[in-house]
């Protein structure tokens, strides 16, 4: 099928920018100001989701904007990879926006301009970086998407906040500076050209096998945002920022923007016949299983709620991971569809963690006895969000899981089963009692009686709740795409 050629991707990221500048325009008129973001990720939605029937069937949508070297053009591509992390991305901004509102004026947070101004181009970035069409414009995408959220990671401006952000940015930016610069660099010099391309761009380059290992581990690496560890310390650090920007995070644009320049590499970049004969699909595979428990049982460890969620989330992106490296169609199948299963899920569980810090103050999960009973909808919806990021039916955590199962046994990987299934376990030991604290436990002498539930911070988490199920009984949008990735 021959592509369609669309400005509609460029004004998908137009949007977003757009919306930016308006908001720094309006900084005087507060309550306008407050509307251009939900207004403007209905449109964006509305763009991204008039692009998918083409996907859909097999198309792609493109345009290329200029030549920037031989073979290097800036352009975008809507596949339906990019249709993926493009849906989730735009749809959880609408959330996401109506969420930050409530919080931001609850907790009378300062620099509200600033912050809401960022939050618009950081979901540019993920847009843009979703549509790209190569190697380049993927990291310049990238690479904004870093600049961008650094004043959101120290928004607090404290102490914390500034050494949060140094680290933040000192491991994204000095990884793409170093390695991810090398790996692009040499991508150029085997190739020729930056292009995705099906199959893999070096699947038939003239390279040898130790030079294009060395390639592949600058991208695992570079691309940091992935949290592969040991490239993981920033996420837990970033958690002094304001929750909506945790979300922002763990949920919707950065770090799913980590692990989705990892599957366009392992996809498009090397291409499975490629990663299958040098060996690192086994070898990346047992990487980020270690990752998936280790960071597992750090959650364990943490009574901070955000921080337990953080580590929560180092773990589950290398769910993503493990499904594309393990070579199997069912298995990346699972890989790419736990991109939305965890943005859904785990954006709920960061609005709930909001949700009782503006109504209590409250951050760990020793003092949280009792509140399900006065924050109902939010514990209900934390529970919810929980037993889909371990996996139980019908949660979309459990479709996702489902496919990863499968594709260890097609694959013939029973080792990665277990690992799996033991994550699962951890899953459930480091989020259940979340929930049977805050609904069974006995309420502290100083008592809740004061906290309620803010229906603007509550609806947007209810609603996503509502998301992390309906996608685990009607998940065929995402699988169709994924499937299609596959083919």
């Amino acid at each position: 099928m021959d592509p369609v050629i669309s400005i509609r991707p460029l004004l998908a990221v137009a949007i977003a920018g757009l919306a930016a500048l308006a908001v720094l325009f309006l900084h005087k008129r507060e309550n306008v100001r407050d509307l251009v973001s939900p207004l403007a990720a209905v449109v964006m939605f509305v763009i991204v989701a008039s692009m998918a029937p083409t996907v859909l069937s097999g198309g792609t949508v493109e345009l290329r904007l200029f030549e920037v070297l031989p073979g290097i053009d800036f352009a975008f591509r809507v596949d339906a990879l990019g249709m993926v992390f493009a849906t989730v991305s735009s749809l959880l901004w609408i959330l996401a926006a109506i969420y930050s509102i409530g919080y931001m004026r609850h907790l009378h947070e300062h620099a509200q301009t600033r912050f809401f101004a960022c939050f618009a181009t950081s979901l540019a970035a993920a847009v843009g970086g979703a549509f790209a069409a190569n190697l380049f414009t993927l990291v310049i995408f990238y690479e904004v998407l870093s600049l961008v959220t650094y004043p959101l990671v120290y928004h607090h401006e404290d102490e914390a906040g500034w050494a949060g952000s140094r680290k933040y940015l000192v491991y994204l930016m000095g990884a793409s500076k170093s390695v991810l610069l090398a790996a692009l660099a040499l991508t150029y010099h085997i190739a020729g050209s930056l292009d995705f391309v099906p199959g893999g761009l070096l699947a038939k380059a003239n390279a040898s096998a130790a030079l294009l290992t060395v390639v592949y581990f600058c991208y695992l690496f570079g691309f940091a945002k992935a949290a592969v560890m040991p490239m993981h310390a920033w996420l837990p650090a970033a958690m002094v920022a304001p929750t909506p920007v945790s979300a922002l995070l763990h949920a919707v644009a950065v770090v799913k923007m980590g692990v989705f320049c990892v599957l366009r590499v392992v996809f498009h970049v090397f291409g499975t016949g490629l990663m299958g004969g040098l060996g690192l699909g086994i070898a990346t595979a047992y990487l980020v299983s270690f990752t998936i428990l280790m960071a597992s049982i750090y959650a364990l460890t943490r009574d901070d709620l955000k921080a337990r969620l953080a580590y929560s989330t180092v773990s589950q992106l290398s769910y993503v991971v493990l499904g594309a490296v393990l070579l199997s169609p069912v298995a990346m199948v699972g890989g790419i569809i736990h991109i939305a299963a965890h943005a859904f899920s785990k954006i709920t569980l960061f609005f709930c963690a909001g949700s009782i810090y503006c109504a209590s103050g409250k951050r760990n999960i020793s003092d949280m006895a009792g509140i399900g009973r006065r924050m109902p909808w939010t514990m209900g919806a934390f529970f919810v969000a929980s037993l889909s990021m371990i996996g139980v039916p019908p949660t979309a955590g459990f479709v996702s899981k489902w496919y990863l199962t499968l594709g260890s046994v097609q694959a013939g990987e029973i080792a990665f089963l277990v690992v799996l299934l033991a994550s699962s376990v951890l899953n459930a030991a480091y989020f259940l009692p979340v929930s049977y604290v805050a609904f069974f436990g006995g309420e502290r002498p100083e008592g809740l009686s004061k906290v309620r539930e803010i229906p603007l911070v509550t609806v947007p988490l209810v609603a996503t709740a509502l998301l992390s199920v309906l996608m685990g009984i009607f998940p065929g949008y995402f699988v169709a795409l994924a499937e299609g990735v596959v083919r």
